[in-house]
């Protein structure tokens, strides 16, 4: 394992709102790390920053070890699913596809497990405005696993999902961590969470409240739920 991701001393603020206060940590290929803390305590900024998709007062993004201010190159290698995915309205499934392909200039070498697993090739012809939000999310899913990349930030994964379609993005999840692939993932599901995480780490109004194993929190805490362990320690 090594770090492939790390963040030193990552500040933001949003007028009086600071959202980022220093933040600084590191992220090691072959783990699932999933960022938890209440409703604004920094973990979409953080995602954001590490997407590129927020530009930080101050601090710095590493990407194996070279930093990513001003860069785009790095973002070929992140595959990213948002909690809530917008796309043009009269597109169709299969267009989408293709445009993405298109667009990374990729057509051969593709990872199209989950294509194949949601029946998403089925669905091609149909526009995404008449989808559902579980649809939706199949489709984000399937994207960002779409060009094989070694990092994946999936934001509220399993939200919307369907109990069997949550399966098998779990199994997935395990799949590419047994690849040697990162994994940050966000989520609301205690129980999700520990089934499929290594690491946790846990925000709280901007800063790192505690980074560490699943395994570590459970043998401190003397609980075998997590969400009974991070009780113990939040309170």
């Amino acid at each position: 394992m090594d770090t492939i991701i790390e963040i030193k001393e990552l500040k933001k603020s949003f007028g009086k709102l600071q959202a980022l206060k220093g933040v600084s940590c590191g992220f090691e290929t072959g783990r699932v790390i999933s960022v938890l803390g209440p409703n604004a305590s920094g973990k979409t900024t953080l995602i954001k920053s590490i997407l590129g998709m927020v530009v930080p007062d101050s601090g710095e993004v590493f990407y194996r070890g070279q930093s990513v201010i001003n860069t785009f190159d790095y973002k070929k290698h992140i595959g990213y699913m948002p909690q809530i995915g917008r796309y043009p309205d009269n597109m169709k499934i299969g267009q989408l596809f293709e445009m993405m392909k298109d667009i990374r200039q990729r057509h051969t070498g593709l990872d199209e497990t989950l294509v194949d697993a949601f029946n998403l090739k089925s669905m091609s012809h149909k526009a995404m405005r008449t989808l559902s939000g579980g649809t939706r999310q199949k489709v984000s899913a399937a994207l960002a696993c779409l060009f094989d990349p070694e990092v994946l930030i999936l934001d509220e994964p399993t939200a919307g999902l369907d109990p069997l379609a949550a399966e098998v993005l779990k199994e997935k999840i395990q799949d590419e961590k047994a690849k040697g692939k990162l994994l940050l993932i966000t989520s609301h599901i205690m129980s999700e969470v520990d089934e499929i995480a290594d690491d946790i780490m846990y925000l709280f109004e901007g800063q790192v409240k505690f980074f560490r194993s699943l395994n570590d929190i459970k043998t401190t805490t003397g609980e075998m739920k997590l969400g009974r362990a991070l009780t113990k320690i939040l309170s």
